[in-house]
């Protein structure tokens, strides 16, 4: 009877082992759940709303349009998740009085915003995007602060955490006071 038990005891811990280091890796190295907090990425994402999130490691080049969580952005520990608008090499330039947004002269196409850009934050535009850098700004234009103010700037690439590849699990709606679950899914 005991070899029986110390047999099974010793599959149990040879199956469980290896799944245990699989998904620490996985979650140390390779995807991390992460919480959105503020309203500076309105009406795509919500407060409270978590993402299931690439780690940089996996990520690859960023590109306009990518969603990505900075580390250590504004302040020590925090993070902030904003939209990729531009990467380096690439000149933004804003005209804060018609509130639209400009990348290497186009207008940049933003069906994704809440409204337009009007806030002003200390950055001086035209901007070429520097070498390893990627300019971000919230969707929610006018409650975010991202690189148009001075003290976060365009953002060194090693700073950036990850890319936002899914929306897991929604946080409530302010308005509706509830949970969209319809709102799940890839992020674009």
């Amino acid at each position: 009877m005991e070899n029986k038990t110390a047999k099974n005891l010793y599959e149990w811990i040879r199956v469980l082992v290896p799944a245990v280091v699989t998904v620490v890796l996985v979650f140390t190295l390779g995807i991390r759940v992460v919480s959105v907090s503020g309203e500076s990425m309105r009406e795509t994402l919500q407060d409270g709303d978590r993402l299931l999130v690439l780690n940089g490691l996996w990520c690859g080049d960023y590109r306009p349009g990518d969603i990505v969580i900075v580390g250590g952005a504004l302040r020590e520990k925090e993070m902030i998740v904003k939209r990729v608008i531009a990467t380096e090499g690439q000149t933004v330039d804003i005209d804060f009085d018609q509130g639209i947004v400009y990348v290497d002269g186009a207008v940049l196409d933003e069906p994704y915003i809440r409204e337009a850009t009007h806030l002003q934050e200390g950055t001086e535009f035209p901007l070429t995007v520097p070498e390893d850098c990627v300019f971000v700004m919230g969707d929610n234009r006018n409650e975010s602060q991202d690189s148009r103010d001075a003290a976060l700037g365009p953002v060194d690439i090693r700073r950036i955490v990850g890319r936002a590849a899914a929306l897991v699990v929604p946080g409530r709606t302010a308005e509706l006071d509830r949970r969209e679950w319809s709102r799940m899914g890839i992020l674009n």
